[in-house]
């Protein structure tokens, strides 16, 4: 096995909360969380505001899942006009941002950010979106939506 160079060097023991590498490996990194506050009716605008300042400071539009609780994005509603085969096949390709809705959440693969619109949708679809969301966002999740919803969310265990 390789050893590290704090291995190999023989310095004191590793910083508090370093698990060394077995357990990286066996529990994922938690996302740090941000959220922004919204309404329902402004939950995608903030969305999409927090996607153009990630691919602004450098991230990729591939590094970017956006998941909305009611109504779909539009990009997501005019994608899978074309059929499922098409919108999933520009998943796959994982070249550009995707969007998904809470229901097809779940199908979609991890990312380094995930962002959230709270959009609306029944409580059950929130708790879907955040759900899938916490478990795929690699690094960060940002939340867009009323905050006493996703605190009361976010508190039923997601």
């Amino acid at each position: 096995a390789k050893r590290t160079s704090r291995e190999a060097s023989g310095s004191a023991a590793p910083k508090p909360g370093w698990a060394g590498p077995a357990a990286a490996a066996a529990a994922p990194a938690t996302p740090q969380i941000q959220l922004i506050p919204a309404s329902p009716e402004g939950a995608l605008d903030a969305a999409e505001e927090a996607v153009d300042l990630l691919l602004d400071s450098g991230r990729t539009p591939g590094d970017v899942l956006v998941i909305t609780t009611g109504e779909p994005h539009p990009w997501a509603a005019h994608e899978l006009s074309f059929g499922e085969s098409a919108y999933w096949a520009q998943h796959d390709a994982g070249d550009d941002v995707f969007y998904a809705d809470a229901a097809l959440a779940a199908r979609a693969a991890s990312r380094p950010v995930v962002v959230v619109a709270v959009n609306g949708g029944p409580e059950a679809a929130a708790v879907t979106a955040l759900s899938a969301a916490h478990s795929r966002a690699g690094a960060l999740l940002i939340v867009c939506g009323d905050p006493q919803r996703i605190n009361s969310v976010l508190g039923a265990g997601v």
